[in-house]
């Protein structure tokens, strides 16, 4: 039955995350009520998110809709950023790294009401000192934390104008470099439960695919609404989180 719920978790979150960000928002508290300890349950999101990510980026890159120019330059931001975010993880309690996401959310969400960027531009992921600076940064809130990242990630697209699929991907790229070391941190130190982990991954990268085929259907005044949506449940959970640990 475990195995089950699992799956079902990962093709949930990972249609939200794939479309918006916050897939996380579904797959770690479900686990972690369900029982599972908390760096098994972390692990086992890094883990499946890692493939997942890098599934639904293939997809759209067989398209030709992400050219490997821009991928590759935020899969080295969000990469520096996610090895940077893990050390300095070990500095900081769990209280103080809530607090990061709380207020990094909300900044986000109410820069979304300034920026006029909507996901309907044409424009290509140009890296710069602004773009360059604010992936690092996603990337270390990935590699300290994670849930939201890929949502703070969208708002930077769409603040340069690039379209919905293509800032889709450029997300996926990024969680898939954040991840990626964490993954592997937590295989070396055995804090995989292998099982409901393949479960969970099997479900990701099923639901990674269903995402990417619904965005293809989603008209672009719809998606900043979505986004909006996810943040402030991301930071509702994360201030319930805060004030009952």
């Amino acid at each position: 039955m475990d195995f089950a719920i699992f799956f079902m978790i990962g093709v949930v979150g990972n249609v939200i995350g794939t479309l918006v960000g916050g897939g996380g928002l579904i797959s770690l508290p479900t686990m972690l009520l369900m029982g599972m300890p908390v760096h098994s349950a972390i692990g086992a999101n890094k883990v499946s998110n890692t493939i997942s990510s890098l599934s639904s980026f293939l997809v759209i890159f067989r398209r030709k809709e992400v050219t490997m120019k821009e991928a590759g330059a935020v899969l080295i931001f969000c990469l520096v950023g996610g090895i940077l975010g893990g050390l300095v993880a070990s500095l900081l309690s769990g209280e103080v790294l809530m607090m990061i996401a709380i207020v990094l959310l909300s900044f986000a969400f109410i820069m979304s009401f300034i920026n006029a960027g909507n996901f309907d531009g044409t424009n290509i992921f140009k890296a710069n000192k602004k773009t360059g600076a604010a992936l690092v940064g996603i990337g270390m809130y990935d590699g300290m934390f994670g849930p939201g990242s890929s949502t703070l990630a969208m708002y930077v697209y769409a603040s340069q104008k690039i379209a919905y699929i293509r800032a889709i991907g450029l997300a996926r790229v990024g969680v898939f470099a954040s991840c990626f070391g964490s993954a592997i941190t937590y295989i070396a130190t055995g804090k995989i439960h292998w099982p409901l982990t393949i479960a969970l991954m099997t479900g990701a990268i099923i639901g990674a695919q269903i995402g990417v085929r619904i965005a293809r259907k989603l008209k672009t005044k719809h998606i900043k609404p979505l986004l909006r949506l996810v943040t402030i449940l991301l930071i509702v959970q994360m201030i319930i989180d805060y004030f009952t640990d």
